[in-house]
Parts: C-alpha cells; sequence; structure tokens
C-alpha cells in the first residue's frame, strides 16, 4: 500500500514539475517574442522619424531661370559721355536698363534701373585717322539681384562722315548682328538727340551737326539685341 501511495506521488511531483516547466517556457517564448515586436516596433518608429527628418532637411528644388531669348532688345542710356575723339579700344562703360526686359514666359527678368557694363570694340577718332570717325559699342553684362550675369549683345556702330561734311550718322553696321541703335547724340550745339529727332534730321538712325567727331553724352539712350540667350536665376 505505502508502495502505491509512493509511486502515486512520485508520478504527481513529475507531471507537476513538467506543467510548471512548460509554462516557464512558454512565458519565456511569449516574453521573447514580445520583445522581438517591440523592438522591431521602435526600429520601424525610428526609421520613419529619420526619413521625416531627412525629407525635411532637404533643401528645395531651385526654381527653373528665366530664360532671355537670343534677339532680345536691352534699352540702357548711358552713365557717362563717350566720344571718338578720346574713347579707345577696350575701354568699359557704365549704363543703366532703361525699360524692363521679360523672359520668354513672360516673367521680369531685367528690371528697369539694372546696372550694365559695356565695352568699346573700336574707336577712330577724325582728327587721328583719315576718313570718317567710328565708335562702336556693345554690351557685356547686367547685374540682377545682386548677380552679375555675362551676356553677348551685337554692336552699336556709329560712323561720322569725314572733313567738309555737317552730317554723322549712326550706321546699322552692327544692325546685321543684331544691334539695333536707338539714339545718337552729337557734340556742339544744335546736336539732335533721339531717334525721332535723328529721322526728323533726315537720317535714319539718328544725326549731329556741327562736329566731325561723334560724341554720345551722358543719358544718350541706346537699344541693343542679344546675339545669345540669357538664363537669369529667380
Amino acid at each position: 500500500m505505502r508502495h502505491k501511495l509512493f509511486l502515486v506521488f512520485t508520478c504527481f511531483t513529475l507531471l507537476a514539475f513538467s506543467g510548471c516547466k512548460s509554462a516557464t517556457t512558454d512565458q519565456a517564448d511569449s516574453s521573447s517574442s514580445s520583445d522581438t515586436a517591440t523592438s522591431s516596433e521602435r526600429g520601424s518608429s525610428a526609421k520613419r522619424s529619420k526619413e521625416r527628418a531627412s525629407a525635411e532637411r532637404a533643401p528645395a528644388p531651385a526654381p527653373k531661370p528665366i530664360v532671355v531669348a537670343e534677339g532680345t532688345d536691352i534699352s540702357v542710356v548711358l552713365d557717362q559721355e563717350l566720344s571718338s575723339k578720346n574713347a579707345e579700344a577696350g575701354q568699359s562703360f557704365d549704363a543703366t536698363v532703361s525699360a524692363d526686359v521679360q523672359g520668354e514666359d513672360g516673367k521680369l527678368a531685367i528690371p528697369k534701373d539694372a546696372r550694365a557694363k559695356g565695352t568699346v570694340r573700336e574707336a577712330k577718332s577724325a582728327g587721328r585717322f583719315k576718313g570718317n570717325a567710328a565708335l562702336v559699342l556693345a554690351l557685356t553684362s547686367v547685374t540682377v539681384g545682386g548677380t552679375s550675369y555675362d551676356i553677348e549683345t551685337g554692336d552699336a556702330t556709329s560712323a561720322g562722315k569725314g572733313r567738309g561734311k555737317r552730317t554723322a550718322e549712326f550706321a546699322a553696321g552692327g544692325a546685321a548682328a543684331g544691334a539695333v541703335i536707338g539714339a545718337i547724340a552729337g557734340g556742339g550745339k544744335g546736336a539732335a538727340i533721339g531717334a525721332g529727332a535723328g529721322a526728323a534730321a533726315g537720317t535714319g538712325g539718328g544725326a549731329m551737326t556741327g562736329s566731325r567727331e561723334i560724341t554720345l553724352p551722358a543719358e544718350t539712350p541706346l537699344t541693343f539685341k542679344l546675339t545669345k540667350s540669357l538664363k537669369v536665376r529667380r
């Protein structure tokens, strides 16, 4: 009898121990699975946060530049006097844009009053050279929003008549290359200034009287054509 009771007690103890071990293993497995899931969630959340932070730090794409097409007119007025008598090839000059310039999309590219620079391509004094005086100008840059942009334009060409002639006219010699003279000013009294005055004086581009030299006072308006398109950053 005691032997049977001992066997029953032993079996009961083994079953109880086995059950506890199984429960412990199940709990450990459950805890491990829970920890793994929590770790995975934390990893995904950290990844999403990193992606959001990276997207916030990424700069917005730069807007497309405004394109000013080849052949577009740029009108300026001279900031200083230029004369065939004392100007030299390679000499620079300053000018001010006198009218807004729009891009191909119709938006403002170069505002009125923007600064411009140019160069004297050729200068011949009637006193130093046999024949006509000559003055050839071109714009080389404009400044928009504090940024200077190099530009290429056709030449503005002025040819003065030789001794004995009372008229000097702005020739369209640079027109084929895209240059357009908006006006001419002659040195001395009775000078005609502006395209309208030039037409009235009987010449196509403008006229001056009383001087063989070509003199363009400050504020003389000139118009140049771009020979290469220009891109202006917004």
